[in-house]
């Protein structure tokens, strides 16, 4: 992508501190959404090379560039909506919500792009992009931090549920994992709302 591109135009208005923000997790039966935001430097030795939508990237790219962006930010924060939380309040408001704390733990923001068609309860101004992970600097940084959060965090749960290949499916609706819930029933990590046409009523304590 056009590194800085959307953010420049923000910094020709006057506004110093540009975030992205972007969330990883809507479509899964298992684990939390997570939500990252990110402040990046202007300077261009600064400038991480490779940023793209996390989906576009291989798991060590990923991987690499997280770590790079972590190292550079001038702020990030990273944020977990939980199971429990998404089936009281719908994934949609749960990932507003995390965006929304997201933003809020920066500190040093003042104005917000936001990946989709997102508008977050938040005092910033904000704008919302769509196909932001792909065109937007920050927002695709965004994304490759919440990604590779969210896949260490659910290889995590692999180890105390490994009956469900957490690991290799991370929460999605794999013919393994729907299997694994038809077998066992839900575990403490499973979205409810999200199991009903394939769960049984069983639950793991």
């Amino acid at each position: 992508m056009d590194l800085l591109t959307y953010e420049n135009e923000y910094f020709a208005r006057g506004y110093a501190a540009v975030a992205g923000v972007d969330e990883v997790g809507r479509g899964p039966l298992a684990g939390p959404v997570v939500c990252a935001a990110v402040v990046l430097p202007r300077e261009e030795a600064l400038r991480v090379a490779g940023v793209d939508d996390s989906k576009k990237l291989s798991k060590k790219k990923r991987e690499a560039l997280a770590e790079r962006i972590r190292e550079v930010a001038r702020a990030y924060n990273i944020v977990e909506i939980d199971a429990e939380t998404i089936d009281e309040i719908n994934i949609l408001q749960a990932t507003r919500l995390g965006m929304k704390r997201a933003v809020e733990g920066l500190k040093i923001a003042d104005f917000v792009l936001t990946d989709g068609n997102m508008t977050l309860d938040i005092a910033l101004p904000q704008r919302s992009i769509v196909k932001g992970d792909a065109l937007v600097y920050s927002i695709g940084a965004a994304s490759i931090l919440a990604k590779v959060y969210r896949d260490a965090l659910m290889c995590r749960f692999d180890g105390e549920f490994p009956e469900y290949g957490f690991c290799r499916n991370v929460g999605y609706g794999t013919a393994e994992h729907i299997a694994a819930i038809r077998e066992y029933g839900i575990c403490k990590i499973h979205r409810k709302t999200f199991v009903k046409k394939f769960w049984d009523g069983r639950e793991r304590t």
